[in-house]
């Protein structure tokens, strides 16, 4: 038989045992926290394409093109790039909205997208965040002369900074 006091001791066991049990699930359940820290933010996921500040139909047309690797020849690779409309270098109309042009070391011109940066940088490329390793920076564009640059280092390099300008219309 089981007196009292042990009685007690075992009711205060079982109770130790029950709260101890009962505090070990409230670690796995996410109950509203009391603190005043602040919960993380969720992880972000694919920011959303931004538009360009530029529009494609802008930049649709015939350019003379040249390129330069230093910036004191920006004046005179302009002028070699005028001299070019003689053969023009096209950018045409995609048939979704955007520029069919070439590719860095592509000879099968596609159509690419106009695309906007939260840094307020616009670029041309194919379809995926702006600044990817395929897209070129539009450094410079007043209507008449536009400059790009490939984001690639190595095309970069390679390529210069692109000087487009803009042909006459045919008479």
């Amino acid at each position: 038989m089981i007196g009292s006091g042990d009685a007690r001791a075992v009711a205060k066991f079982a109770t130790v045992s029950a709260l101890t049990l009962l505090l070990g699930a409230c670690s796995s359940v996410n109950l509203p926290s009391l603190s005043s820290n602040p919960e993380p933010a969720p992880e972000p996921g694919v920011a959303p394409e931004m538009p360009a500040t530029i529009r494609s139909d802008e930049i649709v047309g015939r350019w003379g093109l040249a390129s330069y690797q230093n910036p004191s020849d920006r004046a005179r690779t302009e002028k070699m790039a005028r001299d070019q409309c003689k053969q023009p270098y096209v950018i045409g109309a995609g048939q979704a909205g955007g520029v069919v042009m070439h590719l860095a070391d592509q000879a099968t011109p596609q159509e690419l997208r106009l695309k906007g940066s939260p840094s307020g940088k616009n670029y041309i490329g194919p379809p995926g965040p702006a600044g990817g390793e395929q897209d070129r920076e539009i450094v410079s564009f007043d209507g008449r002369v536009m400059i790009t640059r490939f984001v690639d280092k190595d095309a970069g390099v390679r390529y210069g900074n692109m000087v487009y300008v803009r042909c006459a219309p045919r008479a």
